[in-house]
């Protein structure tokens, strides 16, 4: 039965090669791949143009419970821990780094995700779509995360199954399927920049950084930076922006409203998401400058993030005054209060969409799209995104934002 199995792959292979010049890749005859050859042709020939199929077989992966079509259930999905196994120090790098804690974030969002359809969260098909990373964590409860997590990643989100290439995750296109759009567009800052033409119009040179030159240096999987997602650090020593950042961390819910940390700081301290030492953002700035030296000289590499460290805070100032604008309408009951806003009279940013009103759907959009367009992607050298899509947008909405508060305080 083999070897007839066998035969008649070969001369599949062989017709394949005469009509089209190409090989079809035929499924080892294994119990497995007898049978997904027919239900999952696609699979299998993925995981044969990998070099996996010279090491490993499907149980390495799946156990050894799933054996034909009335016990499918039992097959075992791979997760980091199962990678682990081969490349301890690249799973070492990768849990240390902010990827591994991107499931922490959603559960950060108060009375967000529970209002959105089952696909959205767990079906993957919203924010848990790149949001399924890092299971583990001491300082989030494991049933916590499990509520959002049904299909585990990890490692799959770059180095995609099945055929798990290195080659593929080298490639910059493989961060563009998450890092894209409305909140972080870092795919388009780059592909725009001098920076991605550079790489893109001559691959083979390799004249222009890609993603993984900037942050993967080495093949290192940490990927981190100074500022983290939300743009924030504590303690900062520029006073007038200490100011605007405290507003931020009001309305993020981090701070209360005399300035002291909430239990929220043990999310944001758990997922990484800002800096709350001094050293640890030096560090990561020391780090990104070797980085550029690798091309620019010391000088030019310090003024270009200097400069982008002053558009978050051109950023911070015109944001911190929106919020100011919208938390007096809460504080003097023009907007109604719930959650923690009646004790605590900010609006709570980490709704985002969810609210009531227009001027609080202007203020979502300020914090997640053009803030963050802003300084991101003056890191990512591009001045355009910085200007249209970012600082103008800003101070449009600013302008709007006041403009609503008039004519809400006029209608009350």
């Amino acid at each position: 039965m083999v070897m007839r199995q066998i035969v008649f792959g070969c001369l599949i292979g062989f017709i394949a090669w005469m009509l089209f010049g190409t090989n079809i890749v035929m499924a080892k005859p294994s119990n497995c791949e007898k049978c997904h050859a027919q239900v999952t042709p696609g699979i299998v020939e993925d995981f044969n143009h990998g070099k996996m199929a010279k090491k490993l077989t499907c149980k390495s992966c799946h156990g050894t419970k799933h054996i034909g079509e009335k016990d499918i259930e039992e097959a075992e999905l791979p997760t980091i821990s199962t990678c682990k196994k081969c490349h301890r120090r690249q799973v070492k790098q990768y849990m240390s780094g902010k990827h591994a804690k991107g499931l922490i974030a959603v559960t950060a969002l108060p009375g967000f995700a529970h209002k959105q359809p089952e696909a959205y969260i767990a079906g993957q098909k919203g924010c848990n779509g790149c949001h399924n990373l890092g299971i583990t964590d001491s300082s989030v409860r494991e049933s916590e995360l499990r509520k959002y997590y049904k299909y585990g990643m990890d490692c799959q989100n770059c180095h995609t199954r099945h055929a798990f290439s290195k080659q593929e995750a080298r490639q910059p296109e493989a961060c563009n399927s998450c890092h894209t759009g409305f909140d972080h567009a870092q795919w388009e800052f780059w592909y725009h920049s001098k920076h991605g033409s550079a790489y893109l119009l001559d691959r083979e040179a390799h004249r222009g950084p890609t993603c993984q030159d900037c942050h993967m240096p080495k093949g290192n999987h940490r990927v981190i930076t100074a500022w983290g997602f939300l743009g924030l650090r504590l303690p900062e020593k520029d006073k007038e922006w200490l100011g605007y950042r405290v507003t931020i961390l009001k309305s993020l819910g981090i701070l209360d409203n005399e300035g002291k940390p909430t239990k929220r700081l043990d999310i944001v301290k758990a997922g990484n998401l800002a800096r709350l030492t001094e050293e640890e953002w030096q560090r990561e700035r020391a780090a990104m400058l070797q980085r550029c030296q690798g091309c620019h000289s010391s000088n030019f590499a310090k003024e270009n993030l200097k400069n982008a460290d002053l558009m978050l805070k051109a950023a911070d100032k015109i944001f911190a005054e929106a919020i100011e604008t919208v938390a007096a309408l809460y504080r003097d009951g023009i907007i109604e209060t719930k959650t923690n806003q009646a004790t605590f009279p900010y609006p709570d940013l980490l709704n985002f969409y969810e609210v009531d009103t227009k001027i609080e759907e202007v203020l979502y959009e300020m914090f997640m799209d053009y803030r963050m367009k802003t300084f991101q992607a003056a890191f990512h050298i591009n001045p355009d995104y910085t200007t249209w899509y970012g600082y103008a947008r800003l101070k449009e909405s600013l302008v709007e934002i006041k403009e609503l508060a008039e004519k809400m305080r006029a209608e009350k």
